[in-house]
């Protein structure tokens, strides 16, 4: 599983940044505010992000997307559990993987193999399968909501 410490933590405060939400560092051993599964997982209090340098990679990105995904004004409200929204949970999953390739030393590949060895489920047996070949519906709606390129299968910078 790569971890934040597996990672050059600022090239992931940046696209956070860049999507007007903070990362902040946890020491480690402190609990992690806001984190749904409990530690090291990250966590979510309005547009911030919190890590440890053991929080998985592909948490950070799954919770980070939850908040893009949201219009800046709703995510003050945010504590913890971002969403019951099948249909934001879906376009999230595939998110976090657009997110894990903008990432020097992440990837899309290693997103994919670290949410399946998590646990994540998918109908086509892989994150990777559910993306690329089952996520039409999520696609589309990250792109109605201006996040992604659906025919290049690629990020919208979010700087423009």
């Amino acid at each position: 599983m790569l971890t934040l410490s597996d990672i050059d933590h600022g090239h992931v405060a940046a696209l956070l940044g860049a999507y007007g939400l903070q990362l902040v560092h946890v020491d480690d051993g402190a609990p992690i505010p806001g984190s749904y599964w409990g530690e090291p997982e990250a966590g979510l209090v309005g547009a911030t992000v919190y890590a440890r340098a053991d929080t998985p990679v592909h948490s950070l990105l799954h919770e980070a997307a939850h908040l893009i995904v949201l219009p800046p004004e709703k995510r003050s409200a945010v504590h913890t559990d971002a969403t019951d929204s099948v249909a934001e949970e879906d376009a999230v999953c595939v998110l976090q993987s657009l997110l894990g390739d903008a990432i020097p030393g992440v990837g899309a590949a290693r997103v994919f193999a670290d949410m399946d060895a998590w646990g994540y489920t998918f109908r086509l047996g892989s994150a990777r399968a559910y993306v690329e070949q089952d996520a039409t519906e999520a696609w589309e709606w990250l792109a109605r909501r201006g996040l992604v390129d659906v025919e290049s299968k690629s990020l919208v910078d979010p700087t423009v």
